[in-house]
């Protein structure tokens, strides 16, 4: 069941957020019983990332534009109320998103110095990453 803050309308959804207009006014419904804790471990990258629904990430650079979307066929573990599930148990588990934007991270400074031989070298780094909205768990 949901419930709107707003005007106090019920209705059954199967969504945690739910936008409504009601009355004109845009009200936030959230889901009173019933939990949706899914979440997958996937790898991308060379990483790790425990993911859920709605989620957003910042993963290493992945090909692709703004609002397309991409496939993490790599899943590790899934998890929820029941229980998690890992290694061959997860089968053909699948992890859908939407990449949000890409971009660099904050610039790093490489130092390096040999004293008393007038060794100095300064240079920097900026990785990039790719910003992922976290779309479906197909378990």
């Amino acid at each position: 069941m949901v419930a709107c803050y707003s005007c106090s309308v019920t209705a059954c959804a199967g969504l945690i957020n739910v936008v409504y207009d009601c009355l004109g006014v845009s009200a936030r419904l959230e889901e009173q019983e019933g939990n949706e804790n899914m979440y997958a471990v996937i790898l991308t990258g060379g990483k790790q990332y425990k993911v859920t629904v709605g989620e957003e990430v910042f993963i290493e650079k992945l090909e692709g534009e703004s609002g397309e979307t991409v496939t993490f066929d790599s899943v590790l573990a899934i998890g929820d109320d029941s229980g998690m599930k890992a290694g061959t148990a997860v089968g053909t588990a699948t992890v859908a998103g939407e990449i949000v934007r890409q971009g660099k991270n904050k610039k790093i400074v490489i130092y390096k110095y040999k004293a008393k031989k007038g060794y100095r070298r300064k240079n920097g780094h900026r990785q990039p990453y790719t910003r992922v909205r976290i779309t479906a768990i197909n378990a």
